[in-house]
């Protein structure tokens, strides 16, 4: 099962984002378990310092810029192996 985070205070783009990895989980028939981080220490600590951002299995893959739905899927995918 992936672990999925979503790095954000809860602005309209961390939302986004969650809802695209939630679309394409679905989409990709995944299982997968997503926290919301909104904790600025805690992003910090994951070395992010502008959100939102996304990690997946512990590796930060975006950070900074709410990514292409294409490439949530593409992220998740490889993840998932």
């Amino acid at each position: 099962m992936l672990e999925i985070k979503v790095l954000g205070p809860g602005c309209a783009n961390c939302k986004r984002l969650e809802q695209m990895a939630e679309r394409a989980i679905s989409e990709l028939g995944l299982q997968a378990t997503i926290l919301k981080v909104t904790d600025y220490e805690e992003i910090m600590d994951l070395g992010v310092m502008s959100t939102p951002g996304l990690v997946i299995n512990g590796q930060v893959v975006v950070s900074g810029r709410l990514p292409l739905m294409q490439e949530v899927s593409d992220w998740l995918a490889a993840a998932a192996g």
